[in-house]
């Protein structure tokens, strides 16, 4: 990702939320059809594990050996489980808060998390420490969260 200049990471991490914003969208649309958040979230999980498969394939990336797969920690396997919570908990809300409210708080819910994993490091994130602008900026998106929801 260094070989990527900051704009483009920039961008591409834009691009990375508004796609987020339609697959919420998306997910709520197809609950409502089908009457079932559970098989909502079961299709975007399935659609997203279908265009990974393909991707590793076409990116000829080999299968990672049973000798890495044993080594790792019991917490790396757990992320589509964090990933279920966070699909159900916006198939469910978008419908009743609406698209900027729901959003507005997962932003702020996550840069709150993401300041946290940067201050203590977490799971290999590198070391950024909590300061006075980090704290306003997190209160300034808390409080934005806020004020859209009014």
């Amino acid at each position: 990702m260094s070989s990527i200049p900051a704009i483009f990471g920039m961008l591409l991490a834009f691009v990375a939320g508004l796609s987020f914003v339609f697959q919420q969208a998306v997910n709520t649309q197809l609950r409502v059809e089908i009457e079932s958040a559970w098989w909502a979230g079961f299709v975007s999980y399935l659609g997203g594990t279908v265009v990974m498969i393909v991707m590793a394939i076409l990116m000829r990336e080999p299968w990672p050996p049973l000798s890495l797969i044993g080594k790792s920690h019991g917490i790396s396997w757990t992320g589509g489980l964090f990933g279920a919570v966070y699909i159900a908990i916006s198939i469910l809300l978008l419908s009743k808060m609406g698209a900027a409210t729901v959003i507005a708080f997962i932003v702020a819910g996550q840069f709150t998390g993401s300041i946290l994993f940067d201050h203590f490091g977490l799971f290999g994130v590198p070391i950024h420490p909590f300061d006075i602008s980090r704290l306003v900026g997190t209160g300034m998106l808390v409080f934005g969260a806020i004020l859209v929801r009014q």
